[in-house]
């Protein structure tokens, strides 16, 4: 990114890092400690721990003096959901049993009584992307009808070395939404595969093998799905995928290369197929979305957006310590946390000319179910959004030198991070490992396919710049805290030092007022996906 070059380049710190009166660290960690007690149940949609996690909620917005932003005057827009719970059963793969969380990990989000697929043929089909505007297509007409699609995880490019095509095809290792596992699901239903497996490797899903067994067999929908859903979804562990390979005479290695050529065609396993038969308990929940906002005092219609998700993971299978619950105390109650601190600062702060929005999303655990049903329909027009601003796990480790930015180049926000950062005496520092997707994997995603320029803060997209330790210090804590991902050790410390949390929580603060406050559009750059999306909105801004 040469033209950041001046901006990214290093500024001294600040001989101790100021302390950001309007986001108090001890009201972080207090509001955490909160919403990942026990008494809240872990914060799953459709639960008795979400009523419990809303009503705490909109008391807060209420206290802190602002209005509902829902529709018709509420506080909290509805989102229509299924859960579904896969029963224990038998599953195989050319004959032989596959181990449930061992060898594989299944969900459904059918709302069937039960998952049944009987000798389905397995097509293993490399990467499985269909990107016309990149020259590619692993599909290459295959009949996927009532078959079970096995993809690689990431994208043709993520391994490529010299000689193979798709290097640079797909950003190297900058993960493409191609790579994410929700287009593949998506992909193998419109073809019409009656289920879809994903060969797990860390490297390639970006988390090892415990966060994708982490939800037990439950899996969240939209009630009234506008796509198809295969019948069976899920990942098949390394090794298990090597044998299953082998069984079938194919060498999975040499697939893999195979796979990052234009030329690959799909390669049928032979055997028996893919057999299962899985009772599915299905219940129906209206989970909700909360959202505040306080309105602009000469330019309403124009909004800022702030938003994180409150949702977690609710109880699973018991840890070793016996604890059942996962309270998602960083992700994303940490997040909520800062969204709450920045809606009290507003509410203290003179009104600006820009209504300020915010928003507390359910189901982003689930796939970014309540940012999504928001984005599908919004309250507010996404051509007079003028910004979405999301938290989304924050370090815990103390002030750093730097702030993390998932998805650079993307728009000009991040000459804005910049300035701020520069302002508090840090530099920002782009992704480390942006082969991890993350800038597919939060609720802003919802809002940026319908062109709203966005700028998501998220800690585990590398090692932070520590003051305490350096990077070094930095890459401890990203370890220690990726072992506790998902699980039942994401919890609430005494031991936390929230002063870094509270400068890149002041940061969005920074940058959303004087947004509020000004007249300008952020602009997505030329080479974003989603620029030409904004621009088929200008009209509606234009005298604005």
């Amino acid at each position: 990114m040469p033209r950041f070059a001046a901006l990214f380049a290093a500024v001294p710190l600040l001989a101790a890092m100021p302390a950001f009166a309007q986001i108090p660290a001890d009201r972080l960690s207090a509001d955490v400690k909160t919403l990942a007690s026990d008494a809240f149940g872990g914060r799953a949609p459709g639960t008795p721990g979400e009523a419990k996690t809303i009503d705490w909620l909109v008391a807060q917005f209420k206290a802190a003096g602002l209005e509902p932003g829902g529709p018709g005057g509420s506080w909290t827009q509805p989102v229509p959901l299924i859960r579904t719970m896969l029963g224990a059963g038998a599953v195989t793969a050319n004959g032989t049993p596959l181990i449930a969380r061992r060898d594989v990990y299944l969900s459904t989000v059918r709302p069937d009584a039960r998952a049944i697929v009987t000798d389905a043929p397995l097509v293993f089909v490399g990467y499985g992307v269909s990107a016309p505007e990149r020259q590619w297509d692993d599909f290459k007409g295959v009949d996927l009808k009532g078959k079970v699609a096995v993809f690689l995880v990431n994208d043709p490019d993520f391994e490529a070395g010299p000689g193979d095509d798709a290097a640079g095809r797909f950003g190297d290792r900058r993960m493409t939404y191609y790579g994410r596992w929700t287009y593949k699901f998506e992909e193998a239903a419109r073809r019409g595969a009656v289920a879809a497996l994903i060969v797990h490797d860390t490297a390639g899903a970006g988390y090892g093998w415990a966060t994708v067994t982490a939800p037990g067999g439950e899996n969240y929908d939209v009630a009234a799905p506008a796509a198809p859903r295969v019948a069976l979804q899920g990942w098949i562990e390394g090794a298990a995928a090597t044998r299953l390979f082998a069984d079938a005479g194919l060498d999975l290695a040499q697939l893999r290369k195979a796979a990052r050529r234009s030329d690959f065609r799909p390669v049928a396993l032979r055997g028996k197929g893919l057999s299962a038969d899985l009772p599915v308990a299905v219940t129906r929940a209206e989970s909700r979305n909360v959202i505040a906002r306080l309105t602009g005092r000469s330019r309403p219609d124009e909004t800022v957006i702030y938003g994180a998700h409150w949702d977690a993971y609710g109880e699973g299978t018991p840890d070793a310590a016996g604890r059942r619950i996962r309270p998602g105390a960083n992700d994303d109650a940490l997040g909520t946390a800062g969204v709450l601190a920045i809606a009290r600062a507003a509410a203290r702060a003179p009104r600006p000319p820009r209504t300020q929005v915010f928003a507390l999303w359910t189901g982003e655990e689930r796939g970014l179910l309540g940012s999504e049903t928001y984005a599908a329909a919004p309250l507010y027009p996404a051509a007079k959004t003028v910004a979405n601003l999301t938290l989304d796990i924050l370090q815990t480790a103390g002030p750093a030198r730097d702030v993390l930015l998932v998805g650079a180049g993307q728009n000009d926000l991040e000459e804005r991070l910049a300035a701020a950062a520069k302002a508090q005496g840090r530099t920002v520092t782009p992704e480390a490992l942006p082969e991890r997707g993350l800038f597919y994997r939060a609720d802003h995603f919802s809002l940026a396919r319908r062109g709203v320029p966005t700028l998501l803060l998220m800690a585990i997209s590398g090692a932070p710049d520590l003051v305490d330790g350096g990077r070094a210090a930095g890459q401890r804590w990203l370890d220690g805290y990726m072992r506790c991902y998902h699980q039942t050790c994401d919890a609430w410390s005494a031991d936390w030092n929230l002063a870094g949390a509270a400068a890149d929580v002041d940061l969005l603060r920074r940058i959303g007022f004087d947004l509020a406050d000004g007249t300008a559009w952020p602009q997505w750059n030329a080479a974003s996906e989603f620029k030409a999306i904004r621009a088929a909105t200008a009209a509606q801004r234009e005298g604005n």
